[in-house]
C-alpha cells in the first residue's frame, strides 16, 4: 500500500492490489483500494453520494468531511459541532447534508460549499442518527432521548415532535415515498407517524425486548423489526398489524434487520454472530451465513440489485456474501479497531467502510454471477 505525503491528498493511501480472484477460498481477503486517513479520530459513519462520485464521513474529531470516490481528495470539511459527529447523510440528490451530533444537536449543510443552513437544536442527549426523507421535504433526527424530531429539509425549521416513547431511541427512517415517519425504541415498541405532520399514527407492539433496528421493504407495504428478545417481526405499514414473527434464529440479540429489494427475503444480523436470510411471507429460514465473523454484527443488508449482501462486525472486519447460496465471496480485512458501517456502492463495484480506527476504506468487488431469485 502506497501512500502520498505531502500531496493535496493528504493523508490518503492507495493501493492498486485487487482481489485474490472471484474463485479463491471461503476466507479469500480482498485488498483495499482506497484508504482515507485524513480524521484524527474514529470514523462512524462513510456513505456514498447518490452518483457515487463523492464520500461523506462523521467522526469523533468533531468533523463530516467529503472526499473524492476515486481519489480519496478532500473536497469538504464541515466544522461547528462541539462533540463527536455520530452520523452524516446526504438528501437525494445530494446536494444539502445533515449531520448529527454527540452535542446534541443536528446540522443541515449545503453539500457544495459546507455552509451551515441551520442548526437543528432542542434535544435533551446527543443525537445519533439523522436522515432525509427521500423526496427531499423532511429530516428525521434520532436522539439518545425518547422524543425524536420532524424538520423541514430545505430550511431545517421545525416541524414536529414525535412524542410517545417512553425510553430513548434507537433508529429512524423514512418510508420510500417519504409519507410514514418509522422509529425504534428501547422501550420495546417501533412507532409509525406522519411522514409530513409528525401526527402518531401506530405503534408496533408485541417484542418484549429493546427495538433495535427498523426497516420499510422497498414498495413501503411492510416493516420489520429486530429485537433484543431475539426475534424479528414483520407489520403491515399502514395498519400497523402484525403479519409475521420470525424466531428460533439466533441465540441472541438481533441488532440489524432489512429487506431484499423484491421483498421476497429478509436479513438478520445478531450479537452471536451470524446473519440469517429468511422468507418474508412463511419466515422459513433460506441459509445461515456463518464461518466467518467472530463478534457482533454492526451492519447487515442487500446489495441494490439482492446478489449480495455485505457485513460488518466488531471483529474487525466485513464480508461479502453471495445471497442466495450463502457463500463466501471475500473478505475485509484490514481495518484495525471494529467496523462500524459497510455499504455498496451505486454501481456494486465497491464497498465502502469506516472504522473505529480513524480509517475509511474502499474495496473492490470480484465478478459474481450468481442472481437474484
Amino acid at each position: 500500500m502506497a501512500r502520498f505525503p505531502g500531496t493535496a491528498f493528504g493523508a490518503v493511501a492507495l493501493s492498486i492490489a485487487m482481489a485474490l480472484g472471484a474463485a479463491a477460498s471461503d476466507d479469500a481477503k480482498i485488498a483495499s483500494a482506497l484508504t482515507i486517513s485524513d480524521h484524527d479520530a474514529d470514523v462512524w459513519s462513510a456513505t456514498y453520494s447518490t452518483d457515487g462520485t463523492r464520500i461523506l464521513t462523521a467522526s469523533a474529531d468533531r468533523t463530516a468531511r467529503g472526499w473524492d470516490a476515486k481519489t480519496g481528495k478532500e473536497l469538504l470539511k464541515l466544522s461547528g459541532h462541539d462533540e463527536a459527529v455520530r452520523h452524516a447523510a446526504y438528501n437525494a440528490d445530494s446536494s444539502l447534508i445533515v449531520t448529527a451530533s454527540r452535542d446534541a444537536t443536528a446540522r443541515l449543510w449545503d453539500a457544495a460549499t459546507g455552509k451551515q443552513i441551520a442548526v437543528l437544536g432542542g434535544h435533551e442527549l446527543m443525537v445519533d442518527h439523522a436522515e432525509f426523507s427521500p423526496d427531499g421535504s423532511r429530516i428525521v433526527t434520532v436522539p439518545h432521548d425518547k422524543t425524536g424530531k420532524l424538520w423541514d429539509g430545505k430550511t431545517g425549521a421545525p416541524i414536529a415532535d414525535l412524542v410517545g416513547h417512553e425510553a430513548y431511541m434507537t433508529w429512524g427512517v423514512f418510508s420510500p415515498d417519504s409519507s410514514l415517519v418509522l422509529t425504534a425504541s428501547s422501550d420495546e415498541t417501533a412507532r409509525v407517524w406522519d411522514g409530513k405532520t409528525g401526527a402518531p399514527l401506530h405503534v408496533l407492539k408485541g417484542h418484549t425486548g429493546m427495538v433495535s433496528y427498523a426497516a420499510f421493504s422497498a414498495d413501503g407495504a411492510r416493516i420489520i423489526t429486530g429485537s433484543t428478545d431475539k426475534t424479528a417481526k414483520i407489520w403491515d405499514s399502514k395498519t400497523g398489524k402484525e403479519l409475521l414473527t420470525i424466531a428460533g434464529g439466533h441465540m441472541r440479540a438481533i441488532l440489524r434487520v432489512a429487506f431484499s429489494p423484491d421483498g421476497k427475503r429478509v436479513i438478520t444480523g445478531a450479537a452471536d454472530k451470524l446473519a440469517k436470510i429468511w422468507d418474508a411471507e412463511t419466515g422459513a429460514l433460506l441459509v445461515t451465513l456463518e464461518g466467518g465473523h467472530r463478534r457482533i454484527l454492526s451492519v447487515a443488508h442487500f446489495s441494490r440489485d439482492g446478489r449480495l449482501v455485505v457485513t460488518a462486525a466488531h471483529d474487525k472486519t466485513a464480508r461479502v456474501w453471495d445471497a442466495v447460496t450463502g457463500a463466501s465471496i471475500g473478505v475485509l480485512a484490514e481495518h484495525t479497531k471494529e467496523v462500524d458501517t459497510a455499504e455498496f456502492s451505486p454501481d456494486l463495484r465497491h464497498v465502502l467502510t469506516s472504522s473505529f480506527d480513524g480509517l475509511v476504506k474502499v474495496w473492490p468487488l470480484p465478478p459474481v454471477e450468481s442472481a437474484e431469485k
